[in-house]
């Protein structure tokens, strides 16, 4: 494996041509961030790249700028980008559209959720870029609707996120079609073991980059565990979010307690919406857009929104529930503190997640500070009454608006991998109390 590069300090310094400057600078880039100028200039010169780097750190225009600029001229579809998640496939294709506005290239993007026959005729247009998920990419595969007969360039965007997934057979199924003859562009924010042996397998001599140790959290994220009781959760979350007016993002464990930790929040006032596997794609989008605009301040999620939601000015994020697997916590600590800014996070430590929260600190290589718990307050004890009377008396399940009707025990999409907790996940809808607006600009989202 080749030697880092030197970093470049400007986009100018990187090997870019003038139409990618003048796309960077229409987009309003003033500055590469590390995993930028280490990663584009092996990339835009031929080499296999490993790209190590947290989320929120650029790596999507680490990638794309190469790919846009070793495409320039050619026709048919030329580069695969394999995503994770439909979100994360959606926010590629308006990181093309911004980026590849210059050279008036487009990308194909087939993705579940969404009927086929638009996809179908995108692929029709051989587009230069197709960004996939793997389930749907081999659906079109086993189809023949897709071809990747000519595809030069392949990038593996959270390439952890999707074998933790189970897209192992998928990705085996899509590696098998393409030409021996590729450059391959694989990032991740972890490089665990499964993930290095598929880069020993597929690609070539790879120049690695990493701007980040793996398994490091994000450094401008203030972390504190605050050890409570079941019970004392909701009271607990009610007191962070009454003590500041960040837009929170709050992780629980499976699609029930997304349900339930969102009901709760609605009845005391607070503008939520909520991620489970419900929803289709298109209601997906509308609920992460009010969230992006700071029409809803609080979304709960399952995991698979760590990777899937792209939001520049998520100030806070709770861990309502600890997650089963450690790289998990990098993943979701890593949506605050996105590439300049700061952000804090909040991790709910239950007597029964002790031994989540050591095996989270010896992943990190680091210990998380213990927050003070409220116990004192009279709302807090007030909130505390109420949890436990519900407990004890949790009334009928509901369903229609924002309660899922779903059956107990049925399982999420065809390709999650639950490792005991709800990994599939979609948007809901939710309270729609108005707050002031808060849209990124499009340059925070992609740098």
């Amino acid at each position: 494996m080749s030697t880092e590069p030197v970093s470049a300090s400007d986009f100018h310094a990187l090997g870019l041509s003038a139409a990618a400057l003048r796309a960077v600078s229409a987009a309003g880039f003033s500055s590469p961030t590390p995993i930028q100028s280490r990663a584009i200039p092996p990339a835009l010169a031929g080499s296999d790249v490993i790209g190590c780097a947290a989320t929120g750190t650029g790596k999507t225009a680490a990638y794309l700028l190469p790919v846009l600029e070793r495409l320039a001229g050619k026709t048919g579809t030329r580069a695969l980008v394999l995503a994770p998640t439909r979100e994360l496939a959606v926010q590629i294709a308006q990181a093309v559209d911004l980026l590849g506005r210059e050279a008036r290239m487009r990308a194909a993007v087939v993705i579940g959720g969404v009927a086929q026959e638009g996809q179908r005729k995108a692929l029709r247009e051989r587009r230069a870029i197709l960004i996939a998920t793997p389930g749907r990419l081999v659906d079109h595969l086993d189809s023949g609707t897709a071809r990747l007969d000519d595809i030069e360039m392949l990038v593996l965007d959270e390439a952890d996120r999707m074998l933790d997934m189970g897209f192992a057979p998928q990705l085996r199924r899509v590696m098998a079609r393409l030409p021996a003859k590729r450059q391959s562009l694989l990032f991740s924010a972890t490089m665990a073991g499964e993930v290095a042996e598929f880069a020993r397998k597929h690609l070539r001599s790879p120049v690695r980059v990493e701007v980040a140790r793996s398994g490091t959290t994000a450094s401008r994220a203030t972390q504190l565990a605050y050890r409570v009781g079941q019970t004392e959760k909701s009271a607990l979350l009610e007191s962070l979010l009454r003590s500041s007016e960040d837009s929170t993002l709050v992780f629980v464990r499976t699609r029930r307690r997304a349900d339930k930790v969102a009901r709760a929040l609605e009845r005391t006032g607070h503008g939520v919406d909520r991620l489970h596997s419900d929803r289709s794609q298109a209601q997906r989008q509308r609920a992460l857009e009010s969230f992006r605009r700071g029409q809803v301040r609080v979304l709960v999620a399952t995991d698979i929104a760590a990777r899937g939601i792209d939001v520049a000015d998520i100030g806070h994020v709770v861990n309502y529930d600890l997650p089963h697997v450690p790289e998990d916590y990098v993943h979701r600590i890593g949506r605050t503190a996105r590439a300049a800014a700061s952000g804090r996070a909040s991790s709910f430590i239950a007597p029964e997640d002790a031994p989540l929260l050591q095996a989270i600190e010896r992943f990190t290589r680091a210990r998380v500070p213990e927050g003070q718990v409220p116990r004192g307050d009279a709302a807090f004890q007030a909130s505390v009454e109420v949890s436990v009377a519900r407990q004890r008396d949790p009334g009928p399940r509901q369903s229609g608006h924002g309660v899922s009707s779903r059956p107990p025990g049925e399982q999420p999409g065809r390709h999650a991998r639950t490792h005991g907790h709800g990994r599939g996940a979609v948007f809901s809808g939710g309270s729609s109390r108005n707050r002031a607006q808060r849209r990124p600009a499009a340059a925070s989202r992609w740098q």
